[in-house]
């Protein structure tokens, strides 16, 4: 093959794969074309917008960044005999009447790693009630020195209750509330110690 009829057949090639570049057919290297457009809301009849489908996962969990506007601290159980670790949560820190009376019952979840953390002035007897709860609770009970008084497992309350009946009672200065089951899987249980620093 001559020169010439080379130089043609590369001219040739080139103005098919320009063509085809300018009506999107064929990737930047000449192979097919692997963007995507972006994901557009389409107005169906009704005039609601509607997100067309894509395939990146979306998230329905709750974000972890629950009582953003808490003061918070880490709390970390600690097995009262040996000192080993048990699990740790961040938390936020209801520290007045106002956010004590609250609680949690404001809060439609809770993060596996989060919790809340009451405190009072001093040690007294203590009583909790599962008002307006939307989930089960366990609740800790805790003296002045970081150790464990009681621990207890309380329901949220069922459709038409409002959680009042459902209490539990220990003494203690501060009260950890966590999800339901937490203490369980990692042994908590009376005698063992809380730590925490102060909010962080």
């Amino acid at each position: 093959m001559t020169t010439r009829r080379r130089k043609r057949r590369t001219l040739a090639a080139a103005l098919v794969v320009g063509l085809l570049l300018a009506a999107g057919c064929v990737g930047p290297f000449g192979g097919p074309s692997t963007s995507t457009p972006a994901p557009t809301a389409t107005e169906p009849d009704d005039g609601t917008p509607t997100a067309e489908p894509t395939d990146e996962p979306t998230s329905t969990s709750t974000p972890t960044e629950v009582h953003s506007d808490y003061d918070r601290t880490t709390v970390t159980v600690v097995d009262g005999e040996t000192g080993e670790e048990l699990g740790r949560v961040k938390a936020a820190i209801a520290d007045n009447s106002s956010l004590r009376y609250t609680g949690l019952s404001e809060t439609d979840d809770l993060p596996d790693d989060r919790g809340m953390l009451f405190t009072y002035d001093s040690e007294r007897e203590l009583t909790y009630v599962m008002r307006n709860m939307s989930f089960p609770l366990d609740i800790i009970f805790v003296h002045a020195n970081g150790t464990i008084d009681s621990v207890h497992e309380r329901r949220a309350p069922e459709a038409g209750e409002n959680g009042e009946s459902i209490r539990a009672s220990g003494k203690g200065q501060h009260v950890l509330e966590v999800n339901r089951g937490w203490t369980d899987e990692r042994g908590v249980e009376p005698g063992d110690r809380i730590e925490f620093d102060v909010a962080e």
